[in-house]
């Protein structure tokens, strides 16, 4: 049965090697179970709920892909966009989490609308492939920059505006600890290098005092448990921004940019993995890249409803791959697993910020290898990039970020004489940018 669900033979593998890749898939990403919750939960959401849908969003958006793609690529809450929707839409506009979870549900039916409409490919080639690879970079400074400050490395200055912080301190300390220990385990290719790396902290932190005599984490009441119940934030999504034009407009750049970065992550994964596992087609392009984006829409939508971040592919696929997966059975296998490590949600919640900090400095480290694909010889290509690079984590906001990389990338065109060398759709993403930054009606607030 599963050789003709997932045509194992036409693909030349088998059933245990697809499980085994599944389980490789899972052990590079599970760090999402706990760094994901950790995230969002800074907006108010509780984070018992929060774990349960990130396993569950997980588990059923790598489903669809399986079932509708047969590809290899697991899904889960967008390391980044759960950062954007943190700290831009809640913490930094001032939004309730249940307007942002909206945005989120409104952004999965325009990627919807556009993925079946064939307008998302316009979209796409509208944005400079340096500023595609420039807002990948900026995100891994802004994630790493996150890391850093949830472990107490960095702390906030009214001289400097950040400072160090006590590396003496015991939290701190672990932290630090935690950053080397996950590079190095990176760098030998360790499998679940960052899984591993957060178990054995989170193990350190029960003799590492926190201060007020207490450790860096306390231990649970049980190991096993029912899973906790989503309630707390399942279907809680709200659309105040919908009732008037100006709330509406208000918000836009946010949900423009919830769109742009979920095609960025998509798509590079989608062809990046595709491509390792040797899926493409001769041409370059990808078969069932369709079926893959309505994957995709479609997990956006049911993350909302969940009550989590968008959910994208994962590059932590290409780690399935290497070992031999090339069916959706590899990504089924990983889902399942999804759900049953919801059955260990008390040590999830246990996992203290000093050993999911090194998790996010190190994931930036990765999304910044990329930089190396921008022609930085070629100034007037590499000073829009630039700038989107050094803003988004200096705003400590995607939004703005991509938004001032197009706009000096659209007057820059403009400047020399070369307007064509961006589209017109290009154009408008940064006029809706521009209006927003400088409150021209009618997107002033």
């Amino acid at each position: 049965m599963l050789n003709r669900l997932f045509k194992l033979d036409l693909h030349g593998t088998s059933v245990g090697r697809e499980i085994q890749a599944g389980l490789t898939t899972f052990a590079a990403m599970a760090y999402i179970l706990a760094v994901n919750p950790g995230i969002l939960a800074n907006t108010g959401m509780d984070k018992g709920a929060l774990v349960t849908v990130t396993a569950l969003t997980a588990a059923l958006a790598t489903i669809l892909m399986a079932l509708l793609t047969n590809y290899p690529i697991a899904m889960a809450p967008g390391m980044g966009i759960n950062a954007f929707f943190t700290f831009t839409i809640v913490l930094g506009k001032g939004l309730p989490w249940s307007e942002a979870l909206g945005m989120v549900f409104v952004n999965g039916i325009i990627f919807l609308t556009l993925s079946i409409s064939g307008v998302r490919e316009k979209i796409m080639a509208a944005i400079p492939h340096s500023l595609k690879i420039a807002v990948t970079c900026g995100i891994g400074l802004f994630i790493a920059f996150i890391g850093l400050k949830n472990g107490g490395v960095i702390v906030a200055n009214p001289a400097t505006f950040v400072s160090a912080g006590d590396f003496s301190s015991g939290p701190v300390a672990l932290c630090l600890v935690g950053v080397l220990l996950t590079i190095i385990l990176v760098a030998r290719q360790v499998p679940g290098a960052i899984v591993l790396s957060i178990a054995v902290i989170t193990l350190f932190g029960l003799f590492v005092p926190a201060g007020g005599g207490a450790k860096v984490t306390q231990l649970p009441a049980t190991l096993v448990a029912l899973p906790q119940s989503p309630a707390p934030v399942f279907l809680k999504l709200t659309f105040h921004f919908l009732t008037s034009w100006t709330a509406f407009s208000t918000v836009l750049p946010l949900i423009l940019t919830l769109l742009l970065v979920d095609m960025f992550d998509n798509i590079g994964t989608l062809i990046g993995v595709t491509k390792r596992a040797g899926l493409l087609a001769a041409d370059g392009t990808l078969p069932r890249a369709g079926r893959a984006l309505l994957a995709d829409s479609l997990a956006t939508i049911a993350s909302a409803l969940f009550g989590t971040s968008t959910v994208v592919s994962y590059i932590e696929s290409a780690s399935g791959v290497e070992a031999g997966g090339r069916t959706g059975l590899t990504s089924a296998t990983t889902a399942a697993l999804f759900l049953l490590a919801l059955l260990f949600t008390p040590l999830i919640l246990i996992v203290p910020a000093a050993a999911t900090a090194p998790a996010l400095v190190v994931v930036g480290i990765f999304m910044m290898q990329s930089v190396i694909e921008i022609p930085m010889n070629d100034f007037k290509i590499a000073a829009p990039a630039v700038l989107t690079i050094f803003a988004i984590p200096l705003t400590f906001s995607i939004a703005e970020g991509i938004g001032l990389g197009l706009i000096s990338a659209a007057i820059l065109a403009l400047g020399l004489g070369k307007p064509r060398s961006l589209t017109a759709v290009g154009y408008i993403v940064a006029a809706v940018f521009f209006l927003q930054f400088f409150k021209i009606w009618p997107f002033s607030g």
